[in-house]
């Protein structure tokens, strides 16, 4: 993720709403893809200084502030381009529920920003595309059988349906993500990751299902066609693979091709994610630059547009032991605790000539 400029030099970010040097309003805009301050022009519009066009806040910035997409001025849509791809939000009469929704759109846009970067299609349902993307944000129904005792009713569960991302709310609420992971013995397990992950399912009926990558896939992977709901129960009765470490980038991915390529996404878009973030901050290790341009080259504003899938993930490598050395100092977990081998690599250089394909 890059680090953006106010009109008046300050350093912003991502999810910033407002210029603390300054005080002016900040928002991003999607056709930019790129955080930009706002004056109020003589017509009393919204005016970027990134590239002097007008803008309206996106209702849901307006309205609950969980949001700081702009939307065009000429644009008849009320939402901006990351809101109008929910389908369903939390009950906001709990307040609680407001918390829990900002945070969700916060990891929603990290990766739709990530999505755009790469040059992947985002297109919402319509009436000609009824299986485009789209998110539902759910909480588990609950009911009182006993007095003070809550039991649950119906258990929402975080997945994909022919482009519609279901999370769970719960799964905003650090403590209850935390205790998830513990019971499920998961070293990684964040809110961003499962946009990610979730994502990964999306892109795979989009870019492999009816493609003429399916043979490749097959062969990194698997076949798809093995009985899903069969692959799940055999994982959730008897574990992993014992030998997954060599095969697979995680433990649950070992459970199903599917799951397989959506893991893998996902671990894709963790490292071209971070590698932005280390390049735009100058990161060096041992006076080298991370996520540098190939030798020889012309240098890159995006680290994802190199050539060579061999030089992003030695800069990966190298950034991860610095990563993971830096939280070992605070008394934190590991940021990526997790082993690449080398049929793992292959499925990760399979998702970068995938994703590299359909960007050019």
């Amino acid at each position: 993720m890059k680090t953006f400029t106010c009109q008046c030099a300050n350093t912003l970010h991502f999810t910033n709403s407002k210029c603390v040097a300054c005080g002016l309003m900040l928002g991003f805009v999607p056709d930019e893809v790129k955080l930009s301050a706002f004056t109020t022009n003589q017509y009393g519009n919204l005016q970027a200084s990134c590239n002097g066009k007008t803008y309206r806040k996106c209702k849901n910035y307006s309205q609950y502030d969980v949001c700081n997409w702009m939307v065009s001025y000429d644009d008849n849509h009320e939402y901006c381009l990351s809101c109008r791809l929910n389908e369903t939000i939390p009950n906001l009469d709990d307040p609680e529920n407001v918390t829990l929704w900002f945070r969700l759109e916060q990891a929603k846009r990290r990766l739709l920003y990530s999505l755009m970067t790469l040059g992947l299609p985002i297109d919402g349902k319509a009436t000609n595309n009824p299986s485009g993307l789209n998110f539902s944000f759910l909480r588990d129904e609950v009911e009182d059988q006993y007095g003070n005792e809550l039991t649950v009713k119906n258990f929402v569960t975080t997945g994909h349906a022919s482009g519609l991302i279901t999370i769970n709310i719960n799964e905003a609420d650090h403590s209850a993500r935390i205790d998830m992971r513990e019971k499920m013995g998961e070293r990684y397990r964040t809110l961003v990751g499962h946009f990610r992950h979730e994502s990964g399912h999306y892109y795979w009926d989009k870019l492999i299902a009816q493609s003429d990558k399916i043979d490749e896939f097959r062969r990194l992977f698997g076949d798809e066609r093995l009985g899903y709901v069969e692959a799940m129960q055999d994982y959730y009765r008897d574990g992993p693979s014992q030998n997954w470490q060599t095969v697979w980038i995680s433990a649950y991915a070992s459970m199903h091709p599917w799951e397989d390529w959506a893991e893998t996404w996902a671990h894709y878009l963790h490292m071209i994610d971070t590698l932005e973030t280390a390049n735009d901050y100058d990161f060096s290790i041992a006076g080298n630059k991370i996520a540098s341009p190939i030798p020889d080259s012309q240098p890159h504003d995006q680290v994802y547009v190199a050539s060579s899938f061999t030089h992003l993930f030695d800069n990966w490598c190298q950034l991860t032991k610095a990563l993971n050395g830096l939280n070992r100092s605070m008394g934190l977990d590991d940021a990526y605790p997790f082993i690449i081998s080398i049929t793992a690599l292959d499925k990760l250089r399979f998702v970068h000539e995938v994703i590299a394909d359909k960007s050019h």
